[in-house]
């Protein structure tokens, strides 16, 4: 995954209205209802076995990697109504914020620089780029794909201020990302 996809599974993850399972048994049990022991085993690296062993409570103790897999695991699929909702009332109404610290390169008219430099920016996006971010994710599209529709995103209302600056800025570039995240 990169930069774009996993800042908004991390914003996903935020806003659950109850925790997931805390023993290791209540994990794997919640994970049984959506796979099967194999398909468990494949996605956290042991065997179907080892999967049984750990719902039973015969093993109660799973390397630190395996545990680690586990709680990815059961946070991916954890009240996947509510963070529906969360992204529909993003995409409608809300909006999406995003902070990173990053390269901004642009294009721009002639007497002007085309430089890019680190920014440290924090800026709250419309709700139509927050729908497009989350239909690019849905279809599979890659992280450039998704850090084009953020740095449309600050070029439109960071850079041009909604047409009431930097007219003549016509594409807007992403690069060397230290960190990015989103909130919604």
């Amino acid at each position: 995954m990169g930069h774009v996809e996993d800042a908004l599974e991390r914003a996903d993850r935020e806003h659950v209205t109850k925790e997931p399972p805390k023993t290791l048994q209540g994990r794997i049990n919640f994970l049984l209802k959506h796979l099967s022991t194999k398909e468990i085993g494949q996605e956290i690296g042991v065997t179907a076995a080892s999967v049984n062993r750990y719902r039973r409570g015969a093993r109660k103790h799973p390397p630190s990697d395996v545990a680690a897999r586990i709680d990815a695991a059961v946070r991916a699929r954890w009240q996947p109504r509510v963070r529906g909702r969360r992204r529909r009332h993003a995409a409608a109404t809300g909006g999406i914020t995003v902070e990173t610290r990053a390269r901004f390169g642009y294009t721009a008219g002639p007497g002007t620089t085309d430089d890019g430099r680190f920014r440290r920016l924090t800026v709250h996006l419309p709700p139509a780029f927050a729908q497009r971010l989350f239909d690019a994710r849905d279809q599979g599209a890659s992280d450039q794909q998704m850090r084009q529709i953020v740095a449309e995103g600050f070029k439109e209302v960071y850079f041009q201020d909604g047409g009431n600056r930097a007219t003549g800025l016509s594409d807007v570039a992403l690069g060397d990302i230290d960190y990015l995240d989103v909130e919604y």
